[in-house]
């Protein structure tokens, strides 16, 4: 793996821990895809630090299980504005 893949995986790793972030913000961060912030952190960050892998998938688990309620949230305030 490159080095500047390497950097970017720990990066956006050290985001997601300290920011709770979503993939999808994550990605805006660092300007990639989301794509590329979901095989980072699942494929790449595992081979780089078992340990920080385990971290961000338990918060990308919870973000996942949440999601719901963010979309469910984000039409209440769309429908809201425009009434």
């Amino acid at each position: 793996m490159q080095d500047y893949i390497q950097k970017r995986v720990l990066d956006i790793c050290t985001y997601i821990l300290e920011t709770n972030a979503t993939v999808r913000q994550a990605a805006t961060v660092f300007k990639v895809s989301k794509s590329t912030v979901h095989k980072d952190m699942t494929e790449r960050l595992p081979s780089l630090n078992k340990e920080l892998a385990q971290k961000v998938r338990a918060v990308l688990e919870l973000n996942k299980a949440e999601r719901h309620l963010r979309g469910g949230e984000a039409t209440r305030r769309k429908y809201k504005e425009k009434g």
